[in-house]
């Protein structure tokens, strides 16, 4: 969704973590929950999961980034916010629709965690057999 100002504000999810993206026009900056990327996700294999639909899209250094994620852990938040950037670049510029789509920025990853079942320890694992 893009409003009068030239913002665009969307949502992405995955696993229990969601993000709330706003993007506007700007000089790059990429801002999770009030601090910067790189410090909010100090391993760089996440900064690089953020930005890889910036790089897909030839865009960046154009926009600043403001994300809020809630839920989840560290890499969950970081696919969220991966999927709300693509999400909104698409709202900017539908073009970018098979270049994202390609990359596989547009889909929701829909891997979850698997319940626990009764009789079992955990969603797999039963309990240890005893013969005596």
């Amino acid at each position: 969704m893009m409003d009068a100002s030239g913002q665009a504000i969307t949502s992405g999810g995955r696993k229990e973590a969601i993000a709330r993206v706003r993007m506007i026009p700007g000089g790059g900056a990429i801002v999770v929950n009030g601090r910067p990327v790189d410090q909010y996700f100090p391993k760089g294999p996440l900064v690089t999961v953020v930005r890889q639909p910036l790089v897909v899209a030839n865009a960046e250094g154009r926009f600043d980034i403001f994300a809020k994620v809630t839920g989840g852990g560290v890499a969950g938040q970081a696919g969220a916010i991966r999927h709300g950037i693509a999400r909104a670049l698409l709202s900017l510029d539908a073009e970018l629709r098979s270049p994202l789509r390609r990359a596989g920025l547009l889909t929701r990853d829909p891997r979850t965690k698997e319940r626990k079942k009764y009789g079992h320890k955990r969603a797999r694992k039963g309990f240890q057999y005893s013969k005596r």
